[in-house]
């Protein structure tokens, strides 16, 4: 593409053509940098760097490796299976690039504290709410985890927070660290078209969204709902609003229990398990 490629250099600081008022910056350590090149230069997160609204800073771990070979993994002590990534190159990759070394549970850069996330099975579960608090930060580390894991000490000595973005084990952080990419640069303003687009997205306001239809009107025999060609739009808001409600019933109706809920929305919902049976 035409604009800024990823940037696979070792330097910390964010792109100066940047605006910091309306952009995000991550720098991401991993041992695979090259998996990073096309996710981070197509779609929205390319229009996001050709805009200034994002900037990415691909860090190899084992270039901060300062033995002979640069060693990153070793066996575990105490035996057992597969190896486990080793302390010190993670240390000394995160404190280069963010200016100094880390001050207890906060690594600092320029003077502003700056989280430092380590994508762990064992974190916490990414979802809307985090990725909300995260777009609010002008920058963040993303520390992507392979093997076995890393050594404990990353975790209780220089990660300031742990994710998983499911029940499941990948081979790495790095595609966990995308997904963490994707879902917060994408509520950073400006990066999408439509400033109210994100309130109305799936787990947004607690409810999954309801279905949408486009032309044609007819396809196969399969019509639109009435209501949409209707022009009528207190009817459509009411019919996506039951919809939302349905749909989280059906498929998460674990989420109906933390939703922001009007007393309506109580009554369709108390209808919609009646019709359900």
């Amino acid at each position: 593409m035409s604009g800024p490629r990823c940037d696979l250099s070792h330097d910390g600081d964010p792109d100066p053509r940047v605006s910091p008022s309306t952009s995000i910056h991550f720098d991401v350590f991993t041992l695979f940098p090259e998996m990073f090149r096309g996710p981070l230069e197509a779609s929205i997160l390319g229009r996001a760097r050709e805009e200034g609204h994002l900037s990415v800073a691909v860090h190899n771990i084992r270039d901060y490796a300062r033995d002979k070979h640069h060693v990153t993994d070793e066996p575990p002590y105490g035996g057992g299976g597969g190896m486990v990534m080793k302390a010190e190159p993670i240390f000394h990759a995160v404190e280069s690039v963010l200016s100094e070394p880390s001050r207890g549970r906060r690594a600092e850069s320029s003077g502003e504290s700056v989280p430092v996330v380590l994508l762990t099975p064992q974190g916490r579960l990414f979802c809307q709410e985090i990725a909300g608090a995260l777009s609010k930060e002008r920058r963040i580390a993303l520390i992507c985890g392979r093997y076995e894991g890393v050594d404990e000490r990353v975790r209780e000595h220089l990660a300031t927070d742990e994710l998983s973005i499911g029940d499941y084990v990948l081979t790495g952080g790095e595609l966990a660290s995308m997904v963490v990419i994707d879902a917060v640069t994408r509520l950073v303003p400006g990066v999408l078209g439509d400033p109210t687009a994100t309130a109305e997205d799936s787990h947004a306001r607690g409810l999954l969204e309801g279905p949408h239809y486009t032309r044609p009107r007819v396809f196969r025999g399969w019509e639109v709902p009435e209501v949409l060609l209707s022009g009528d739009h207190a009817a459509v808001a009411r019919w996506r609003r039951e919809q939302a409600l349905r749909r989280t019933l059906e498929r998460r109706p674990d989420l109906l229990t933390e939703a922001e809920l009007t007393e309506e929305d109580r009554e369709v919902v108390e209808q919609l398990k009646k019709e359900s049976g």
